[in-house]
């Protein structure tokens, strides 16, 4: 059955929108409207810019879902009036006035950073031989080497672009902490979380991409809130 809400994933760093590959299947057959958004990882503002365009493209109440990076992204579109909840998976959740950079030097730097490697125009790439044990160790050798191949750089200016007023103060948020991740702290994440005051907040045995090596608990985890929010989503339709 057709669902009264739609779902917009948003990727992170060094990724794009296949990173949702296990994911997108599950939320589809429960009937919901699904979007992937493929950001150009250029600033902040822009990526901002293309998660609004496409948010605002949807007929009807959105769940926001953002994994690492894109957690900046959905802490700011997040404040569009159709969207009706947040999701992070792994990422960022910044309060007013913070950035990436920022939030990482709140504690000592995580093992994946001695990877990054800044090219002549001024982004980030994670080293190709260091993908796998950095960005997702406990996924399959043969799709870590497709994701390291195939990754998306990140602008420079990404970690230094402030955030705006975050949408997790007023709407409701869930968090999703990966045990083993090389790429943000999970005490950080868990420090995000709790400052949140989320509705639930649940803690994978998982590397950064845990999107890609737990698909599944991922995905139900994402349904959990979007059933949690269908009445709100039903009273949004009313009122369209």
């Amino acid at each position: 059955m057709k669902k009264e809400l739609n779902i917009v994933l948003v990727h992170g760093a060094w990724g794009d929108g296949s990173h949702w590959k296990h994911v997108i299947p599950v939320l589809h057959a429960k009937g919901y409207t699904v979007r992937a958004v493929q950001n150009p990882l250029t600033s902040l503002p822009e990526d901002i810019e293309r998660t609004k365009n496409l948010v605002d493209s949807l007929e009807g109440p959105t769940l926001l879902v953002g994994h690492s990076y894109g957690g900046m992204v959905i802490t700011n579109v997040g404040n569009e009036d159709n969207v009706v909840g947040l999701v992070y998976i792994a990422a960022f959740a910044p309060d007013e006035g913070e950035t990436a950079g920022g939030i990482f030097s709140l504690r000592e730097a995580p093992p994946g950073a001695a990877s990054l490697k800044l090219d002549a125009q001024s982004y980030f790439w994670i080293d190709f031989d260091q993908y796998h044990e950095n960005f997702c160790q406990d996924v399959p050798d043969e799709e870590a080497l497709v994701m390291g191949i195939s990754q998306k750089p990140l602008a420079a200016r990404c970690f230094g672009d402030v955030s705006g007023i975050p949408a997790w103060k007023v709407k409701p948020s869930w968090y999703q902490v990966s045990e083993q991740d090389r790429m943000i702290p999970p005490e950080t994440e868990a420090f995000m979380a709790e400052r949140m005051k989320t509705q639930k907040t649940i803690t994978l045995n998982s590397s950064h991409a845990s999107l890609a090596s737990h698909g599944q608990q991922v995905a139900d985890f994402i349904l959990e809130a979007a059933e949690s929010i269908q009445k709100t989503a039903l009273a949004y339709v009313s009122t369209l």
